[in-house]
């Protein structure tokens, strides 16, 4: 090492930033290996715009990672601030996730195994996104609800994004789930409209009940006694899937969009 060192005028220029780009370079290279340079350097920077620099470093390390769903969502176009929102969503983890993929991976095998599996696989579909909205926000649930309270964004529209892409979630899964079915007929999609109807009227009923718990529970109470009772009545494994009810659901949905439109303004008072 040479025995060369910055002189104080010229560790002011550098701290200024009033050094062009070689110098800087070169004042940067020996201030990697001499100490003393390094502490006389010290003593020209101002000590709040140090602490505001060293700030900066700590909240980059520190700064959570994007997840691949978060990441996704930007990537599409989705502003940073609402794919975080959304990504928080406990239903959206991997976990989740897994255990959906490993409930519709049982439901498939029961369908291989006989004839009333395919009715658990149709009774199932449609609940998992219903489980899905009953955690997706609220308080006790969702450890990222104080932080939604706080978000720039209404509290039902929080909720209405999550449940939308938690039912787009599961539908995927679902929609793979079905090509491992012991055969591929009207009934592989006969689970969609009542999907799309029980996760509208899990929404709407939560603009009226205290959670979305309370709602999805009392939903998929509907649902498993419906499948039920149609069963026990017409022996016929899928008779709550059939023209009528589909016509059912498909109204159910566009009433319950009606209720959201109209009712989501007391969502939003009882959190105030």
């Amino acid at each position: 090492m040479s025995d060369w060192h910055a002189d104080a005028a010229l560790l002011q220029t550098y701290a200024h930033g009033r050094a062009d780009a070689a110098l800087s370079f070169s004042v940067e290279a020996h201030l990697i290996r001499c100490a003393r340079c390094r502490a006389g350097l010290s003593d020209s920077v101002e000590r709040a715009s140090l602490e505001r620099i060293w700030g900066g470093v700590v909240a980059e390390i520190h700064a959570p990672r994007r997840g691949p769903i978060e990441a996704l969502m930007v990537r599409a176009g989705i502003p940073e601030y609402v794919a975080r929102l959304i990504a928080a969503t406990p239903s959206l983890r991997i976990s989740w996730i897994a255990a959906v993929a490993a409930a519709l991976g049982f439901a498939v095998g029961a369908a291989h195994a006989g004839p009333g599996g395919l009715l658990l696989f149709l009774m199932l579909a449609p609940l998992l996104p219903v489980a899905g909205v009953a955690v997706a926000y609220g308080p006790g649930m969702d450890p990222t609800y104080e932080i939604g309270l706080t978000a720039p964004m209404r509290s039902f529209r929080l909720l209405f994004l999550r449940a939308a892409a938690v039912l787009a979630t599961t539908t995927i899964l679902a929609a793979v789930a079905t090509l491992f079915l012991p055969r591929l007929s009207w009934t592989a999609a006969a689970w969609l409209l009542p999907s799309l109807g029980l996760t509208l009227s899990t929404l709407a009923l939560t603009t009226k009940v205290s959670t979305t718990l309370v709602a999805a529970g009392a939903v998929a109470g509907v649902w498993i006694a419906l499948t039920t009772v149609g069963y026990a009545a017409t022996r016929d494994d899928l008779a709550a899937f059939r023209g009528p009810f589909q016509a059912l659901f498909a109204l159910v949905a566009i009433v319950s969009s009606l209720v959201i439109a109209a009712r989501s303004e007391r969502f939003e008072m009882r959190r105030r």
